[in-house]
C-alpha cells in the first residue's frame, strides 16, 4: 500500500507568523477514507453541521486566533447539545451578516478548541505521521537562477525525511499539495522535477517517492484542512531553540498542540555520506539558499 502525504504552508504571507512553515501529514491509504469519515464526523459533533454549508473550512488561523481562545472562556464548557446549538447559531449569523449573542459567540469558540483537540486525537488513532519544516521569515531570496529553478533546502530536507519513513515502512509515497496560484503552482513542480531528475538524492527518492505531486482543492480536502491545522501549530507552538528556531510563541497555542505535535512527528534513523543519525519529522532551517 502508499502513504499521501497531504501538504500545505503557514506563514508565507509574512504577516501574522514567526515562521514559513511547510509541510503535512502522512496517511497510509487504507487508513484514508477512515480518517476523512473520522474528521467529518468530528467537524458536525463540534459545530453542529459542517463548515463548508457556511462557506468556511478548517483552517489553522481560524480555529486558533486568540479571539477562539477569548470567546471559549466567557462560559463555562457547554454540553455538546447546547454547543452545536449556538455554534450553528453562529455560522447562520455569519451568513446573514447578523450580530451572534454572548452564547453563541462562547459555544463558537469552545467549538473550535474542540475541534482541534479532536483532530490530534483522530491523528493518532489513525497513526498519522507529522512533517514539517520551518524557515524563518525574515529570509529572502537572493536574485540568483539556482535560487529561482532549484527546489529550496527545507523542500529537500521535508522530502529527505519523507523518504527515511517511507524506507522505514516499506512503502511508496504520493505527494498531495493544496491548489493555490497555478502559475506558482507550475514553478514548483519544475523545481521538484529538476530535483527528482538532476539531482542523485533526488533520483534516487523516487525509488520511494512518486515524484509528480498530486493538487487538490482544500476546500473540499479533509486531509490538507488537517495538514493546514497542524502547521499553523508548528509556526506559533513548536520550538527547537538549540538550532536557533526560538522564535516568540502563543502559549495558548502551545498548550493545546505541544505534546501532540512531539508524539505526531515521525522518528527514526537518516543516513548521509556513510553516517546514521536519529532524525526527525520537524525540522528548521536557517537560511533555505545556503550552500552545503
Amino acid at each position: 500500500m502508499s502513504v499521501l502525504l497531504f501538504l500545505d504552508e503557514s506563514g508565507h504571507d509574512h504577516k501574522n507568523a514567526p515562521y514559513e512553515v511547510r509541510g503535512g501529514v502522512a496517511l497510509r491509504a487504507e487508513r484514508l477514507w477512515p480518517f476523512i469519515r473520522d474528521i467529518k464526523r468530528l467537524e458536525e459533533a463540534c459545530f453542529g453541521d459542517s463548515l463548508h454549508h457556511y462557506k468556511s473550512e478548517i483552517k489553522g488561523h481560524r480555529l486558533l486566533d486568540k479571539n477562539r481562545f477569548k470567546w471559549a472562556s466567557q462560559e463555562p464548557p457547554l454540553d455538546d447539545l447546547a454547543r452545536r446549538k449556538h455554534a450553528v447559531g453562529f455560522l447562520n449569523k455569519g451568513v446573514q451578516k447578523q450580530p451572534p449573542t454572548r452564547l453563541e459567540f462562547t459555544a463558537y469558540g469552545q467549538a473550535c478548541l474542540e475541534m482541534v483537540r479532536g483532530i490530534f486525537e483522530t491523528l493518532r488513532t489513525h497513526e498519522a505521521r507529522v512533517f514539517a519544516v520551518a524557515i524563518p521569515c525574515s529570509v529572502e531570496k537572493p536574485p540568483t537562477f539556482e535560487a529561482e529553478e532549484y527546489l529550496r533546502k527545507d523542500y529537500v530536507f521535508l522530502l529527505e525525511r519523507f523518504f527515511y519513513f517511507l524506507e522505514e515502512q516499506n512503502q511508496t509515497g504520493l505527494l498531495v499539495m493544496d491548489q493555490t496560484d497555478q502559475s506558482e503552482d507550475r514553478r514548483f513542480v519544475r523545481r521538484l522535477e529538476r530535483y527528482f531528475t538532476l539531482t542523485q538524492p533526488g533520483r534516487y527518492r523516487t525509488s520511494r517517492i512518486v515524484p509528480s505531486p498530486f493538487f487538490v482543492s482544500s476546500d473540499m480536502t479533509y486531509p490538507v484542512q488537517v495538514a493546514d491545522v497542524c502547521i499553523y501549530c508548528v509556526n506559533h507552538a513548536f520550538r527547537l531553540p538549540t538550532q536557533g528556531m526560538d522564535g516568540p510563541v502563543r502559549p495558548e497555542v502551545q498548550a493545546e498542540s505541544l505534546g501532540h505535535l512531539f508524539n505526531l512527528q515521525w522518528k527514526g534513523q537518516g543516513y548521509r555520506e556513510g553516517h546514521v543519525f536519529n532524525s526527525f519529522g520537524i525540522a528548521f532551517v536557517p537560511n533555505p539558499y545556503s550552500p552545503g
